[in-house]
């Protein structure tokens, strides 16, 4: 017998081992045991305390999720008339797994949809989860495609963007796109508040992506984007974009704008630039769009299209921004209303000889008479009377160096020299409105500023949002700065402009019964010496007390191309239709 043998027939022996095995199995069954007891209680705890969420994430996993576009809000001007809003229309998708005849929804949907089958066919043989065939169908066809109950053809009710008026405030409005996004204007700036929230239908499928019909579906329904007021006012941009048409034609002009503002708080009541475009068919482009676009893309036809010169463009403002000038010599105390100048045609500044537009000259002349008589000796030599240093320093007192800050976007800022880089030619021609250029909204909201009796407002369109399921309304605010020039500068500028009117360069402006200030420009364009001016005239009523104030300009205009011949009677036919209109008596009412 073997010594193993022998030990293992040991009493104390095997005893020991009766015990150590009896250890393992106890230690063993405790624990699994235990481990018996924690998976219990974990599947206890899921089933009993975890169970919806679980039960939430099975549906999600399940689910199809279709989104529903909220309806976008409204725009509205002043009066409540309906600038922008929505028509029902469909989308149209097919589910892969959920068709049973292919042919037949390919041929049926090519034929209501108008696309070609084989389009539609890669489409349909994708295998994925859904797939959009079309967007922005019209109502009436989804409508069609609905009855016929195709298997694995799904109409979701959507919204396109409808514009009433057409073309009228193209540049102001903007448009969207296929998403229902704003993409320029007044859509893009405010499309946080416009937007809304999506809503979706969720439907119940099984592991192959068929939907369980007993289950049906779940909505969460949209909700609806809020309604923007502005203060456009349908009726003065509709006149302004008349006048605007008429001028284009008739000049053969590059363009046509005209802004029109309440002079005391910044309001837009009217901004026109002609050509403009037909918002319900952005995208769409005819011969005329290429003139003068030769070897550009279509993209960046388009996008010249759509530009908003009002805030875009940059120009020489020419005899305009002697406004400007004036104010500043007023402030500065160079100048006063009885200060003579004598102007022989010309003046000569270091070696440059710069011309008066008179030839013959003006002789002698007082302030008053040398700002009717838009003489440009007189205005060099207040120009450097006021002196470098002291003239930026009132650009930026006026605010000609930064931004308006309007609500649209893409506002061009002003074009200037650098200080140390103007010497008196610079200088001289600054004084009168050249070697620099400026965005027609600068220039009308400092001009505002100087007559409005120092107030310098914010350029703006939004005046409030509405909700339209609490009837919830936010006002919006803008900045204003008050105190730019004195009360005594912004009255001698008011009479001075004034007379600018109704015996100067801007009788073509004068409005019978009322009291009108402005100043007429024509400027060359750059690069000079190609015979085309840009014509324009900005104009206040009443002279007394502004309540609003516009700009005409007329960019390359044929023939006749002076300010107070072509560019004055438009505002002055504007005046005559919407002073009374909004509410500006006549100074003969005011006698009565």
């Amino acid at each position: 017998m073997s010594e193993d043998k022998i030990k293992t027939t040991d009493p104390r022996l095997r005893s020991k081992l009766r015990f150590y095995h009896r250890k393992k199995i106890t230690i063993t069954f405790f624990i699994l045991t235990g481990i018996c007891i924690f998976l219990m209680g974990r599947l206890t705890h899921f089933m009993i305390f975890c169970s919806e969420h679980y039960a939430e994430a099975a549906r999600e996993l399940h689910e199809r999720e279709r989104s529903i576009k909220a309806a976008r809000g409204r725009i509205l001007d002043r009066n409540g008339a309906v600038l922008a809003d929505n028509r029902t229309v469909c989308s149209v998708s097919v589910i892969y797994y959920q068709i049973e005849n292919p042919e037949e929804v390919i041929r049926f949907l090519s034929r209501e949809l108008s696309l070609p089958e084989e389009e539609i066919r890669k489409k349909v043989q994708k295998r994925s989860s859904m797939e959009r065939i079309k967007s922005n169908v019209d109502k009436e066809t989804g409508d069609r495609i609905r009855e016929r109950n195709l298997a694995g053809v799904k109409v979701d009710e959507d919204y396109k963007r409808y514009y009433p008026y057409g073309d009228l405030a193209s540049k102001v409005l903007g448009f969207t796109g296929s998403d229902n996004q704003g993409i320029l204007g007044l859509e893009v700036k405010y499309d946080s508040y416009l937007q809304g929230s999506k809503g979706k239908i969720l439907t119940m499928t099984d592991a192959k992506g068929i939907e369980v019909e007993r289950e049906g579906e779940r909505r969460m329904e949209p909700i609806a984007g809020k309604d923007l007021v502005t203060s456009l006012d349908v009726n003065v941009q509709s006149y302004a974009s008349q006048l605007a048409k008429q001028a284009l034609k008739t000049k053969e002009a590059r363009g046509v704008c005209i802004i029109v503002m309440n002079a005391k708080n910044g309001e837009l009541i009217g901004m026109v630039n002609e050509p403009e475009f037909d918002l319900n068919a952005p995208y769409e482009l005819c011969e005329d769009d290429f003139i003068g676009m030769e070897g550009k893309s279509e993209q960046d036809v388009l996008n010249a299209k759509w530009r908003n010169a009002c805030i875009n463009d940059t120009y020489e403002p020419g005899s305009t921004f002697k406004i400007i000038t004036a104010a500043a010599g007023l402030e500065e105390g160079v100048v006063s209303t009885g200060s003579s100048f004598y102007c022989p045609g010309y003046v000569v500044v270091d070696d440059r000889r710069i011309r008066c537009h008179k030839i013959a000259g003006h002789g002698s002349q007082d302030f008053t008479h040398a700002v009717m008589n838009s003489c440009n000796p007189a205005f060099v030599t207040l120009g450097l009377r006021i002196g470098a240093e002291r003239y930026f320093h009132y650009f930026d007192v006026f605010g000609l160096r930064k931004k308006t800050g309007i609500d649209l976007p893409g506002e061009a800022g002003t074009i200037m020299h650098k200080l140390e880089n103007v010497g008196n030619v610079e200088l001289a021609t600054i004084s009168f409105g050249q070697s620099f250029q400026i965005t027609p909204i600068q220039l009308l909201v400092t001009a505002a500023a100087i007559v409005n009796g120092g107030t310098r407002v914010t350029p703006h369109f939004g005046v409030k949002v509405l909700d339209p399921g609490t009837g919830e309304e936010t006002s919006f605010s803008y900045p204003v700065e008050d105190g730019i020039i004195s009360q005594e500068t912004s009255e001698t500028m008011r009479y001075v402009l004034e007379k600018v009117v109704s015996e100067g360069g801007g009788k073509n402006g004068a409005v019978t019964g009322f009291r009108i200030g402005g100043k007429t420009a024509t400027s060359q364009t750059l690069p000079r010496g190609t015979g085309q001016y840009i014509s324009s005239f900005l104009a206040f009523a009443p002279a007394e007390d502004p309540e609003v104030i516009a700009i005409a300009i007329i960019n390359r205009p044929k023939g006749t191309y002076y300010g107070g011949q072509i560019a004055a009677p438009i505002l002055r036919q504007l005046y005559e239709n919407i002073l009374s209109y909004l509410g500006i008596m006549s100074y003969t009412s005011q006698e009565e």
